[in-house]
């Protein structure tokens, strides 16, 4: 089982989806719109869905988003990333955002394991 040093991945994504709910309540067409941004940014293209999530990983580390890291992450291990992908796809967001990403990408990795554990 993997340790838990940050933050409960997939707990956190567990406690966003109510809130998510509201939010898309609240302001029903701007989500709409981002929903479907989302759907045309996932659609088949020349990028693979894991590549893409693989990308959105890096994105996510780099900005700093935690709620983007647990859903990127684990979209892109539901796409097949190994461990070994994640690390080196978040090695690259290290080398473009220095020190602050290397915290986060610290962070990412312990969620791909978490995801990892949970799915058994």
């Amino acid at each position: 089982m993997a340790d838990t040093q940050f933050k409960d991945w997939p707990a956190m994504a567990a406690n966003l989806t109510p809130a998510i709910r509201e939010l898309h309540k609240a302001a029903p067409g701007v989500m709409k719109a981002f929903r479907e941004m989302g759907g045309a940014a996932h659609s088949e293209g020349e990028l693979d869905p894991k590549t893409k999530e693989l990308l959105a990983v890096a994105i996510s580390v780099a900005v700093r988003c935690d709620p983007c890291i647990t859903y990127h992450v684990e979209g892109a291990r539901k796409h097949g990333a190994t461990r070994g992908e994640i690390a080196e796809t978040i090695g690259l967001a290290v080398y473009m955002g220095a020190g602050p990403s290397a915290m986060y990408a610290a962070q990412a990795l312990e969620a791909y394991d978490q995801y990892v554990d949970k799915a058994g």
